[in-house]
């Protein structure tokens, strides 16, 4: 896959759809839902972050969200993998469950949560250790009893990095370029057999090469993981998910900033045919 050369001024409706023509017959059968979610908000002590959230995400499927800065993409995000427990003060409500169990219940397990639902966050963060031990961190911790060679290798090559480190396993992580140490954070994601990976704007810090090679791994990746990402790349969006939920920021009276789910439904039809404006304005870079 290569990188467009549009820039966001000419992301209009028609543009798009040329881009984005590999989901223009995404079926509406529904898929398996793995996180269904109702009137999730999040609250930062007093200030309401997200509100109102209501959407289903799909099985195998990319999931993009899209939106201006600072409307709660990521914040929402960390909702599904319980991330943000570790934020003082920070508290989640509404209906969130995943494969219909309550994500938020008091018997639920958070470290195993985020076991299942790995994270890939935006500027790629090895371990100050070799290539190996990054990989290989998240099965020891977990205790893993079998060939750990082997699940390194595999994790390697579903990441797409195998033939490229193989012969330097035991150097360090560091001496990788920012396109590997990024691939080699999916595939230590990859290692504790997830069933979901987030990613929070993996490729805002890569170069476009590195950037199209992280986008061919996703569209790879999505056979065998549901993949949910924030980008603020629209032609990103475009190119690589599915369905794409657009969020945008309401601001009241004393300046304080909300985050409102606006729209959500198929790639192809949020950027061809919004049913918004604040949609279609967005797309179009009449605002944010």
């Amino acid at each position: 896959m290569t990188a467009t050369s549009l820039n966001e001024s000419q992301m209009t409706p028609t543009n798009v759809a040329a881009v984005n023509e590999s989901n223009a017959d995404l079926a509406d059968a529904p898929s398996e839902i793995v996180f269904e979610v109702r009137d999730a908000a999040v609250d930062y002590g007093s200030q309401r972050a997200v509100d109102g959230v209501t959407l289903d995400i799909a099985s195998r499927e990319i999931t993009a969200i899209i939106g201006p800065s600072g409307c709660g993409k990521s914040t929402f995000l960390r909702c599904l993998n319980r991330m943000n427990d570790f934020i003082p003060g920070a508290k989640v409500s509404g209906g969130l469950t995943y494969h219909g169990e309550d994500l938020y219940g008091s018997k639920v397990d958070a470290a195993e949560v985020r076991r299942r639902i790995g994270m890939v966050f935006q500027r790629p963060n090895p371990f100050p250790k070799s290539i190996f031990d990054n990989v290989a961190y998240g099965p020891r911790i977990n205790r893993h009893k079998g060939d750990l060679s082997a699940v390194v290798e595999s994790a390697l090559t579903r990441a797409a990095l195998w033939d490229e480190v193989k012969d330097k396993l035991k150097k360090s992580a560091f001496a990788l370029s920012g396109g590997q140490q990024q691939r080699l954070c999916i595939a230590r994601a990859l290692a504790v057999s997830p069933d979901v990976i987030l990613m929070d704007e993996p490729c805002s810090a890569l170069d476009p090469i590195a950037t199209s090679r992280i986008e061919d791994l996703m569209v790879g990746l999505k056979r065998d993981y549901t993949i949910v990402i924030v980008t603020h790349n629209m032609q990103q969006a475009a190119r690589v998910s599915d369905r794409t939920a657009f969020f945008t920021t309401d601001v009241d009276d004393r300046g304080a900033r909300t985050g409102r789910l606006v729209e959500f439904d198929h790639t192809n039809t949020i950027f061809t045919s919004p049913s918004d404006s604040r949609t279609e304005g967005y797309i179009t870079g009449r605002f944010g």
